[in-house]
């Protein structure tokens, strides 16, 4: 992060700055000083933040947090005289003294008057309550504040101090340290995330010499053959039939081959070592690009102490939070976004996991409970583990909860592991609790964990042990702007898999397909498997088998997991991720492009919208076998495509069926945009479309179509449940072929106007 420009900031700007960094140190000296009273240099610290704020707010002319942080120095010089212990109900107001110096400082709703106003009351309580709570100590008298001595402003020539007040000294004290000498400048997310963009461009335009050097090397070997084969020439000639003119370009042109290796042996070796510094350069180059981006997991973790401490006391629970690996490196992106998620899983286990003193004591536990965040790196990946001394997740309780809530039956229930039980509890909606308070209790929380984890690729693994405690590891990406990808071939064109998202990947013989319910199988882990052709489900070309085996990448969590057949790997990258431009809209089952070494672009998958695609094309009864998709391809050539586009699963899978028998193939899109995808991706001969959809309404679709030069020609028809005129104007208006409506049509009637509009099914 980059420090402020303290030169822009007015005094009042600058004591907000200081309060917020004082305020910190306060709350995090105070938790400390809960656990160990005696502790100087917490006593110090709090002393030092303490007096920092009264002197700040002298000068800013704020009188109210004068007062409040005066009486709060008198309590810690007190405590440091050894005239009083600070125990829990000391802590406790003054926490309270540091939130009311935080909303001082930045009073609700801007008013620079709340103090003297609304928040008067609260203001007197404070000052009331600390000397009551403090009892006997030898309390000195509150000063009259001295008149502040008059602004006199500087001479227009005089050349003012880097520092002119307390204020400004220690709001620069409390800023980030810089090297000595170093200067500070403030530049924008969007420019640090442009400059990574442009140095993995070049790291990867760098390494684009190796293959040149290679090619280079290839005709150095060449010619070293042409030399040779020269000198076999000049051999199998007899010298004596050579005139003298002939064995003189002979020789000469035998020296300048002998040159032309020795140049390009040189220019070779300059080559790699230049190649070797560019690599290097740019190397570090983006090292230092992605540096920038990366913060310590300190600067997100500022306020969760006092927040498990405030949640425990308010279910009267005495708990700390103890965190580790404050100085672990993560994206900027990424921590801005954990804040959430491990507020919810902290507040989770004071909540649900730690027991009250009664309850500890009688299992032989310390009476303070204690939770536990830690941040580190593992084999390329962030780990973020919650964990707590509690007494665990009841699981039979939470089986109960499963079968009550109708999302199992008994018997499924009391056949899942521990690990696939566990998943439970991250369903939207899914509570433990069975009333409903201020901190839990409304299905509220581990849903938000999941899908936070969904949008930077992390995944989450849940554990507990009954009566010692529960545990919640998050696995993430170090950054969202490099990621490590399996590649792929389908088609002949490379693919990335994110490797977050791949469980396995498999060289299946072809014997070791099952087939099920006209579905493809394999077994993995004890498992049946589902198996797709990766070229179905992007719609390019058709899988190949190659060599007797098959190469497959297992996608998916458990019962949802899917085998995606590719036509080879391509190994692992580590690929510099480049969204796609904006105006293209989502495309379906892609999440981003990238480049490879060689600059050659490729695509990243998106692999929540591939296994939705699955599913989709499994519901449809449409997924192929690996060995069909080739003489499905061919047998469905000469047929005409229909693309039906219906929210409703029963109206959409009534038209799919009708067109089918009449031999028509047919692909369904669940909603406007899904049908935009379709037709952009796939050549169709008719659309038949809904009007009221999500995301893009059939209206939408239709003036989409008839807007691109491409599919203008493309009949479409607009089946809809409304009947009235103007309804039927505007479907026709916006370039509809034919409007039906759902409760007049019958089978033959639609059957007829798709023949006329298009034919019959084969031609």
């Amino acid at each position: 992060m980059s420090t402020p420009d303290f030169s822009q900031m007015s005094m009042l700007d600058l004591f907000r700055f200081e309060a917020e960094s004082q305020i910190e140190l306060l709350n995090t000296s105070l938790l400390a000083l809960e656990r160990q009273p005696h502790a100087a240099e917490h006593l110090e610290a709090c002393m030092r933040a303490g007096h920092s704020l009264k002197g700040a707010a002298r000068i800013v002319g704020l009188e109210t947090a004068v007062k409040v942080a005066h009486v709060m120095e008198d309590c810690f010089v007190l405590a440091q005289q050894g005239k009083l212990v600070l125990e829990k109900r000391h802590i406790d107001v003054l926490l309270r003294g540091a939130d009311l110096l935080g909303r001082i400082a930045a009073p609700p709703d801007g008013d620079e008057a709340w103090a003297d106003h609304a928040g008067g009351a609260e203001v007197q309580a404070f000052l009331q309550a600390l000397p009551a709570v403090m009892g006997g100590a030898d309390i000195p008298p509150w000063p009259q504040p001295e008149a502040l001595p008059e602004m006199v402003p500087p001479a227009p020539d005089a050349d003012p101090s880097p520092i002119t007040s307390e204020a400004n000294a220690s709001a620069v004290a409390a800023a980030p340290p810089t090297v000595a000498g170093a200067r500070a400048v403030r530049v924008s997310a969007e420019s640090l995330d442009r400059l990574l963009s442009l140095t993995g461009e070049s790291l990867v335009e760098s390494r684009r010499l190796r293959p040149f050097s290679a090619s280079m090397l290839r005709m150095k070997r060449i010619q070293r053959e042409a030399m040779q084969a020269l000198d076999l020439l000049q051999q199998q000639l007899l010298p004596a039939a050579l005139d003298e003119y002939t064995q003189t370009t002979l020789s000469e042109l035998r020296t300048l081959m002998q040159q032309n290796q020795h140049l390009l042996g040189e220019q070779l070796t300059e080559l790699d070592a230049f190649d070797r510094r560019s690599v290097n350069l740019s190397q570090r180059l983006y090292d230092e690009a992605l540096a920038c981006r990366m913060r310590p997991f300190a600067d997100g973790t500022g306020g969760f102490a006092r927040m498990v401490r405030d949640v425990g006391n308010t279910l009267g629970k005495s708990v700390r939070l103890d965190i580790t690996g404050t100085a672990t490196q993560i994206d900027r992106d990424i921590l801005d976004k954990l804040e959430a998620p491990i507020g919810h899983l902290l507040r989770n286990a004071v909540d649900h996991g730690i027991e009250h003193s009664a309850q500890r004591r009688a299992a032989g536990k310390p009476e303070q409970g204690v939770v536990r965040l830690e941040a580190r790196h593992s084999a390329g990946m962030l780990m973020i583990e919650v964990s707590d001394d509690g007494a665990g997740i009841d699981l039979e309780r939470l089986r109960q909860a499963v079968v009550q809530r109708k999302l199992s039956n008994q018997e499924t229930v009391a056949r899942l592991s521990e690990a696939e039980l566990l998943e439970f509890l991250l369903l939207p909606s899914f509570s433990l609790r069975d009333t409903v308070t201020e901190i839990s209790g409304r299905g509220v929380g581990l849903d938000v964990v999941a899908d936070m984890l969904k949008q930077v690729r992390g995944t989450i693994r849940i554990s507990t042990r009954p009566g010692q405690g529960s545990r919640f590891l998050m696995q993430l990406p170090l950054t969202l702007s490099v990621i490590r990808s399996l590649l792929v071939e389908i088609a002949g064109e490379p693919y990335a898999f994110p490797l977050a998202y791949v469980n396995r990947t498999l060289r299946l013989p072809a014997q070791a397909l099952q087939t099920q319910e006209g579905y493809q199988h394999f077994t993995h882990d004890g498992r049946q498997v589902g198996l797709v052709s990766a070229h179905q489900v992007l719609q390019k070309g058709q899988w190949r088998a190659r060599d007797g085996s098959i190469c497959v990448v297992v996608l998916g969590e458990q019962d949802h997991a899917y085998g995606v057949a590719v036509d080879a790997f391509l190994g692992e990258r580590m690929l510099v991720v480049q969204p796609l431009d904006p105006r293209l809209g989502k495309i379906a089952d892609i999440l981003a492009g990238a480049l490879m070494e060689n600059g050659e672009p490729l695509l990243i998958l998106d692999v929540a919208d591939m296994l939705r695609t699955v599913e989709k094309l499994t519901a449809s009864g449409r997924l192929l076998s690996v060995e069909q998709g080739s003489a499905a391809e061919d047998a469905g050539a000469a047929r005409k495509k229909v693309l039906v586009v219906d929210d409703s699963l029963t109206v959409r899978e009534l038209e799919r069926k009708l067109l089918s028998h009449r031999g028509y193939q047919v692909t369904v899109a669940v909603d406007g945009m899904d049908g935009w995808n379709a037709v952009r991706a796939e050549h169709f001969d008719l659309v038949i479309t809904d009007i009221d959809m999500p995301r893009m309404d059939g209206i939408e679709l239709v003036g989409l179509i008839r807007g691109s030069p491409s599919l203008q020609a493309l009949p479409v028809m607009i089946v809809s449940y409304k009947d009235r005129e103007e309804d039927r104007q505007r479907g026709l208006e916006a370039g509809a072929d034919h409007y039906f409506t759902k409760s007049s049509f019958h089978d033959e009637s639609l059957l007829q106007a798709v023949t006329d509009l298009i034919g019959e099914a084969t031609s």
